[in-house]
């Protein structure tokens, strides 16, 4: 419309965050992006079909899905997610022709996500400035050319992004093995590897030990380092069944999240309810990095009331009396001021604790992404395994992942560091030999780039650049490489950093009919509580140009291993062929196509959870003793954490307002304790830079908007991706590798005022 204002330049507003998740402004915001993006037509069939057992897995998140599910089972950002992919393919040749790499890089993360749906395949050839139309055959043939050419394959990286179904993840690690990498880094790497790295070590499985049922019968559900409000919107209704049936809920985090003071069910108004439910009984504000001392006097509480279960502790686990002598001498002093929590505080929780006969544990990045994130959760696993809070009902771990099958990816095998065990079974149902020496993860595989160690980067799915750390290293390391290879739904930054030739492939989403040889088949994935079940698009192809990705990486595995045994055109043509080898190569998948065809699908086995058992070196769940972290500051520094706005997915961003924070407008703004503000003659709007600190080294980044926020003194948050540029890649979490995007120390420059108060 004439006159209209580009959205991405609409000055920042700022208002009270809001006190309520969901409700009316949910249901209003899911229908305009919903009408905006896909018409009333294709709304009303797409979101009908989000969650159903005959329809698909929703790409939002991970959450379970109930047993009776309700005819609109979605939140506001699923809706959102499900529109964004199901828009008009819009760029295609002749977009590429109006708008070069050059111009498409000054452009805002914003506007390259609204321009819609990659049309065809795209290249991008030696010293060219725009992409060109090129032919799925030719593309297929340079992109093999190039593998075949490595002079080891050790030097292709070969990314996943979470979404990936299990059938294309089981048949795109089979063709990297076989051409002789572990280079697999995933998602995985960035968020809850620090997750799996401290559940295997300590009871044996690097996954959560509880069902969504459990969430009906606990006591006591511990929400620590995570946003469900924005991140998972659909656990809130569990939150608030459990609520409702008498659990008490703590959230332990920086913010304050609105989704835990409040909800309010979208669909209870069809039903005349207008009544909220209030969730959090305690929000303990943590302080950036303080939830290991937390945790550690919660645990020395525990122990000192006597409140322990010591049936349990003397016939399951090892290395209690260590634990218990490590915390003897607790220093109270310390635990306040690193964690930022009273001694009284400490004590209400304790009591709630002590008093619980079952607790449940969640987090997300909040806890992951830390120096000692590893640490920190076993901490955690230390809290349940002293009240033998495993193995029962309405007991036990929660890791809450974001991506939709990022659990899924792992268990078939898009893992960079596979175990021995894991490679001889895949070895049998493959009938090939596969390489042991492990691969490269996220981080590593950016340092090989550098070192010119690597020549060929393959993405299947996900925006590496904006994903990864140190932003601009990372894009100069990526620009050395000699091809890069994209298969995407969307134009994103990291179709605009670039290798000597760069290719996007244009794929299928979730919400589309996936058609192989006149057969519509389905793909499944996994949830964050290990239950295998269908997805099934049924809207049309945005493109008769898209193709799947279990198609993308069948047709490139045959052109590029001709001499193998493995059928990769009859996987491509039946899907139920891609499962008999998954049957045959992991361990869970037996009879899968039989299984994943029952209404709600399979859980996979999961011993701590089945039958209390632990599949550890020694049959027993382990106690760990660690020390606390280091989180003291020099006088002028600060502590930051990169978050997610309520209007995006991961990197994907649908709007510029954070309705739940009050904040609309602008996303290059920081979040600041009001006294942190005063004390350095800030004013809200004022622009400054940031510099991040690491070993002697510096980022620096310019024109964020400083705002009062209600966040502990000395810390900071800031909006990911725009802040990954501040992220150092050496700065990672001990034994997991994951980058440290929860701890990142900086100072602040500049006072310039840009704009006047509301």
């Amino acid at each position: 419309m004439k006159g209209k204002t580009p959205l991405e330049n609409i000055p920042l507003k700022i208002g009270k965050p809001k006190t309520t998740a969901a409700g009316i402004p949910a249901v209003i915001s899911s229908a305009k992006h919903s009408l905006k993006k896909m018409g009333l037509t294709n709304t009303i069939k797409t979101l009908r079909m989000v969650n159903q057992k005959d329809g698909f897995d929703c790409p939002g998140c991970a959450w379970p899905d109930p047993e009776h599910r309700s005819s609109f089972e979605f939140c506001e950002n699923g809706a959102k997610a499900v529109a964004d992919e199901a828009m008009k393919a819009n760029v295609n040749a002749k977009f590429f022709a109006k708008y070069s790499v050059k111009e498409l890089s000054g452009k805002s993360d914003y506007w390259l996500n609204n321009q819609g749906r990659i049309n065809q395949p795209m290249y991008l050839g030696p010293g060219e400035s725009n992409y060109s139309a090129i032919s799925w055959e030719k593309s297929l043939k340079l992109i093999s050319r190039k593998i075949n050419s490595l002079s080891s394959p050790n030097r292709a990286v070969f990314y996943t992004s979470g979404r990936t179904s299990n059938e294309a993840a089981f048949l795109y690690q089979a063709f990297v093995r076989l051409l002789g990498t572990n280079n697999m880094p995933d998602c995985s790497n960035m968020c809850h590897e620090s997750s799996g790295k401290a559940l295997v070590q300590t009871i044996g499985i690097g996954k959560g030990t509880v069902t969504l049922d459990d969430f009906n019968h606990a006591d006591t559900i511990l929400v620590i380092g995570q946003n469900p409000g924005t991140n998972h919107p659909r656990m809130l209704t569990a939150l608030r069944d459990a609520k409702l049936k008498g659990a008490k809920i703590i959230h332990i985090n920086p913010l304050p999240e609105t989704g835990l003071v409040r909800f309010k069910h979208p669909q209870d108004y069809m039903k005349l309810n207008l009544s909220s439910t209030g969730l959090a009984d305690m929000h303990l504000q943590v302080k950036i990095g303080g939830d290991a001392a937390l945790l550690q006097a919660i645990n020395k509480l525990t122990i000192d009331a006597g409140s322990i279960d010591d049936g349990f502790i003397s016939k399951k686990t090892k290395s209690y009396e260590e634990l218990a002598k490590s915390l003897e001498n607790i220093d109270w002093t310390r635990i306040e001021t690193d964690s930022g929590i009273t001694r009284n505080q400490i004590d209400k929780l304790s009591n709630i604790i002590i008093n619980s006969k079952s607790i449940i544990s969640c987090w997300a990045m909040g806890l992951t992404q830390h120096r000692n994130g590893v640490h920190v959760i076993q901490e955690v696993v230390n809290l349940h395994l002293l009240g033998g809070h495993i193995g029962r009902v309405g007991a036990g771990l929660c890791p809450v992942r974001g991506h939709s099958n990022v659990q899924g990816n792992r268990t078939v095998g898009i893992w960079e560091a596979p175990s021995d065990s894991f490679i001889e079974k895949m070895e049998l149902g493959l009938k090939n030999s596969m390489p042991r020496k492990h691969g490269y993860d996220v981080v590593h595989s950016i340092s090989a780039m550098e070192s010119n160690d690597v020549d060929f980067l393959f993405c299947l799915g996900g925006n590496f650049i904006s994903a990864t750390p140190d932003t601009t290293r990372t894009a100069t390391a990526v620009s050395k490489l000699d091809m890069v290879v994209h298969v995407s739904t969307k134009l994103n930054r990291s179709h605009l950093v670039n290798g000597s030739e760069s290719l996007i492939l244009p794929c299928l989403g979730r919400t589309e009919s996936d058609i192989q040889a006149e057969v519509e088949q389905f793909v499944t994935v996994e949830n964050s509580m290990g239950i295998v079940h269908k997805s099934q698009g049924k809207l049309k192809p945005a493109s008769n140009m898209l193709r799947s990705e279990p198609w993308i990486i069948g047709n490139l595995a045959d052109l590029t291993l001709p001499e193998s045994n493995i059928d990769w055109l009859g996987c491509v043509e039946n899907y139920d062929k891609v499962r008999d080898l998954i049957s045959h190569s992991i361990s869970g998948f037996e009879d899968y196509n039989t299984r994943v065809r029952q209404p709600n699908g399979f859980y996979l086995p999961n011993p701590p959870k089945d039958s209390c058992e632990f599949e550890t070196n020694d049959g027993l769940a382990h106690f760990s003793v660690n020390p606390l972290p280091d989180v003291s500051l020099n006088e002028d520094e600060f502590v930051m954490m990169t978050i997610r706005s309520h209007d995006q997915y991961n990197t994907t961003i649908y709007g510029l307002d954070d309705r739940y924070r009050g904040i609309k407008g602008n996303r290059r703004v920081l979040m600041m304790n009001p006294h942190d503000m005063l004390e350095r003659n800030l004013k809200t709007r004022d622009s400054v830079n940031i510099t991040s600190h690491f070993k002697g080294t510096t980022r620096f980044s310019q024109k964020w908007l400083v705002i009062p926020y209600n966040i502990p003194k000395r810390n900071l948050a800031a909006y990911f991706p725009e802040a990954n540029e501040l992220v150092p890649l050496e700065s990672t979490a001990d034994v997991s590798n994951t980058p440290t995007s929860k701890w990142i120390i900086c100072t602040i420059s500049g006072n310039d005022s840009t704009a006047e108060e509301e």
